[in-house]
């Protein structure tokens, strides 16, 4: 909800034509893969342990979505997939959307952490002189697929100083 609202755009309820939706988003018409679920559906396949993954990013994440994953809680599909990763000992990437951090937000990350999720703070880097904001999104972007072992988007990677 929040990303549609800063974004100006609606996206469509049923999960089928999320699938199309996605695809204009991202500029890529028929590459890939993509399955869209309900939100509500953690019948779905990617709840499943049994159901093979690389890992997930959830990004970004919300510190709502945070204190229900480091309490434990899977009301919804996001929240429970999250949670397989985690016992299943699979990737679980959060790149955290807020800031300042209070100390319970710490403490939340701290418990996930301490699970097994990697945390990914929205923090590009500079030393690649970015131009544009999407530079900088880029950056963020690559930062946590590298996390997946996922190298999709071109970015220049620290070289050493250059004396």
């Amino acid at each position: 909800m929040v990303w549609q609202a800063e974004q100006n755009l609606r996206m469509p309820v049923e999960a089928t034509q999320q699938e199309q939706f996605w695809r204009q988003q991202a500029g890529v018409e028929e590459l890939g893969k993509l399955c869209c679920h309900s939100w509500g559906d953690v019948g779905a396949n990617i709840a499943s342990g049994s159901f093979r993954t690389l890992g997930m990013v959830i990004m970004p994440c919300s510190m709502a979505t945070v204190a229900k994953l480091a309490a434990g809680l899977s009301s919804d599909l996001l929240e429970r997939a999250a949670d397989v990763q985690l016992k299943e000992g699979r990737k679980l990437i959060l790149v955290p959307r807020e800031t300042p951090f209070s100390l319970i937000h710490l403490r939340n990350l701290t418990t996930l952490a301490e699970a097994g999720a990697r945390i990914v703070p929205a923090i590009p880097a500079w030393y690649h002189n970015p131009k544009t904001i999407e530079d900088l999104v880029d950056f963020v972007v690559a930062r946590a697929l590298d996390q997946l072992d996922v190298d999709c988007i071109p970015i220049q990677r620290w070289q050493g100083r250059q004396d």
